[in-house]
């Protein structure tokens, strides 16, 4: 999967300078420069190289500096990055090619050199605000099957946490989520119920939605790898 490819890729990212969290506006990962946060680097990712990534690449040059595009190389060497018109194309783009080897690491096949302008400067800006409002990386790029964390997800996961116990108001949560009030009006999930004026509480729905989000925490956890 798709997914096994964005540690590597993240990490490699990181190296260069980048804050990376993945699964933002549709982009697979996107890091923005630590020391100049208006720089934004866009990869995608496949477990090979093919016309369909480079299609990606193309649309995300739109709001990206930088555009790369990652996938496993081929264990027989016959895969389309030792194809010489596949790597030249991605030079005539100003796509970075990154190949990621069975054992995790990414080497530097073509380098990024964007020639392309930036001609969608509001959906730059919503990839930008999304990164910045995200708490952590709760997202593995390449993800299909999982909804995706956004921001506006997690702070209606932390009021539905809160209100796990019993009702609360809005102003109870606020602290840890800034839009509750807007989150339990507006109750896009099915999560929220009003107990009396100003009351919130938790639907079934949203308490099942809790105890799976906690499980699969607790699944998360379990599988980290130990120190070193």
């Amino acid at each position: 999967m798709e997914t096994s490819l964005y540690q590597p890729v993240k990490a490699f990212l990181e190296a260069a300078g980048y804050e990376v969290k993945g699964e933002i506006g549709n982009c697979d990962l996107v890091g923005l420069s630590a020391s100049d946060p208006s720089i934004v680097v866009v990869c995608e990712l496949k477990l090979s190289f093919n016309l369909e990534l480079i299609l990606q690449a193309v649309d995300r040059a739109t709001i990206a500096d930088e555009v790369w595009i990652a996938a496993r190389i081929s264990a027989k060497g016959k895969g389309r990055e030792a194809d010489k018109r596949y790597r030249n194309l991605c030079r005539r783009l100003g796509i970075g090619m990154l190949g990621v080897s069975d054992m995790g690491d990414v080497s530097v096949i073509v380098s990024s050199i964007s020639p392309m302008p930036r001609t969608n400067p509001k959906r730059r800006s919503r990839l930008v605000r999304e990164h910045q409002r995200r708490r952590g990386d709760p997202a593995l790029g390449g993800s299909t099957r999982t909804p995706i964390m956004t921001a506006y997800r997690q702070q209606a996961l932390i009021c539905a946490e809160a209100l796990f116990e019993g009702p609360l108001r809005p102003r109870d949560i606020k602290p840890m989520a800034p839009d509750a009030g807007k989150i339990l009006l507006s109750n896009v999930y099915g999560w929220f119920g009003r107990v009396t004026n100003g009351v919130y509480e938790l639907t079934e729905a949203g308490r099942q939605t809790v105890t799976q989000h906690r499980e699969r925490r607790l699944e998360g956890s379990a599988v980290q790898p130990g120190p070193q």
